[in-house]
């Protein structure tokens, strides 16, 4: 091996770990070019299995290349610095890499598979699965891939099987006690995929409680349901084993009760409206005819008269069933006009049944009224005029320039008057 020390000018150890890239670069482009050239070819045929192992060994088969010759280069430092205890070291983590690498590729196999299981290859011919039950084999395959991997990288590591299997029989009941509510919600979420009263992307609500919302994730321990406010509502898995839920996204047709009131006054045309309103519900072209349709005098409001329109829906979608609602109500309404009635509204009237009278003491106390209010407008007037004199006595010429014409012709009179009784006077002592 001098020779190769002479020809490369270089150790033989470091030409060992050189060649060892050299090769590991070879092998990850051949499986490249294996996998990145078959994968397509395997996509196209009918077979639904065929290109999951290729999709799922793409990354980990060249990590795990690159890995295994960088043990390689590790051996190779190691038999030449003569490091002993590392040769079984480096064996376990071979071991433990290639099974790490496994279980990544069996986990992706597995999401792979649940892809396929929903959207299948052959389009309507292949027989599909749905969502939920395909996401409820993932997980089991997924928990059984890492139990399975899990024990064989312990048996790889020294460990006993039979030591793992006692500690698990009486460790497996301390974390039961210790984990009984998580125990209890990863069954709940197998029931709930066994069962199926509810999928992903359904609309459900609970009477019992405040919860409704569109379903987006069923795990084994939470389901995630996002209100109609877009607010997400996580709820434990146990929960669902004791409530009443409603999944108003199975149903068949959407309900139509409405109650339409008339004044009492068209109690006449009552049966030609409900006729009518029955024909326009028969020829409607988004209301199922297959269902019960009815349409009733049904009551002797305390308002109005009252009927009622009870019809379903074609569609079960929430605006198509509000357009159609619209269209109806605005018919009845049409029909109603049409028939010369009119629609009541919640309003009282008082009738008297004759004129009223006042009689007694209520009488007396009015005339009293009269009365006083009579004396008090004398009285007033008298001292307003008692004012009036006081003050044309007291200020005459003042007054002239800023009293009104009444005034000025009221001081008049009361200055001839004056006069006159002063002349009697004088003829009398004449």
């Amino acid at each position: 091996m001098d020779w190769v020390q002479t020809t490369l000018g270089m150790p033989l150890w470091v030409a060992a770990i050189g060649l060892v890239i050299a090769l590991t670069l070879i092998v990850d482009l051949v499986s490249w070019v294996v996998i990145w050239r078959v994968g397509p070819l395997l996509e196209k045929t009918s077979n639904r299995w065929a290109d999951i192992l290729i999709k799922a060994l793409r990354r980990p088969l060249r990590l795990w290349i690159w890995l295994m010759g960088v043990t390689l280069c590790l051996t190779v430092v190691r038999y030449h610095w003569d490091i002993e205890w590392a040769e079984g070291h480096l064996a376990q983590a071979r071991a433990v890499i290639t099974l790490l690498l496994l279980a990544w590729a069996g986990l992706r196999a597995v999401k792979l598979l649940e892809k396929r299981l929903v959207f299948p290859p052959g389009g309507h011919r292949a027989k599909s699965m749905d969502a939920d039950t395909a996401s409820a084999v993932s997980k089991i395959l997924g928990a059984v891939v890492v139990v399975i991997i899990g024990l064989l990288i312990l048996s790889s590591l020294g460990v006993s099987p039979s030591g793992v299997a006692a500690f698990g029989g009486a460790g497996g009941l301390i974390i039961g006690f210790a984990a009984k509510d998580m125990l209890a919600n990863f069954l709940g979420g197998l029931m709930i995929h066994l069962d199926k009263p509810f999928r992903v992307g359904d609309w459900i609500k609970s009477p019992d409680r405040d919860i409704e919302g569109v379903v987006e994730d069923i795990g084994w321990r939470l389901t995630r349901i996002r209100t109609f406010a877009s607010r997400p509502i996580y709820i434990p898995n146990s929960a669902f084993s004791s409530l009443v839920l409603e999944n108003p996204s199975r149903m068949w047709n959407r309900r139509l009760f409405e109650t339409i009131r008339l004044r009492y006054t068209d109690i006449e045309r009552v049966s030609d409206i409900v006729k009518a309103t029955r024909s326009m519900l028969d020829a409607h072209d988004d209301v199922d005819t297959d269902e019960q349709i009815l349409v009733y005098f049904q009551s002797y409001g305390e308002h109005a008269l009252e009927l009622i329109v009870y019809a379903f829906a074609k569609t079960t979608d929430w605006a198509e069933f509000q357009s159609m609602k619209q269209d109806i109500l605005l018919r009845v309404y049409d029909i109603v006009r049409e028939h010369d009635a009119r629609l009541a509204l919640p309003a009282s009237e008082l009738h008297i049944a004759g004129p009223v009278e006042i009689t007694g003491e209520n009488a007396q106390g009015d005339a009293d009224n009269d009365s006083d209010a009579g004396s008090d407008n004398t009285g007033n007037d008298a001292r307003n005029e008692a004012s009036d004199n006081t003050h044309s006595r007291a200020a005459p010429d003042r007054e002239a320039p800023y009293t009104s014409s009444r005034q000025r012709s009221r001081n008049a009179g009361r200055g001839e008057v004056n006069d006159a009784s002063q002349d009697h006077d004088q003829e009398s002592d004449a």
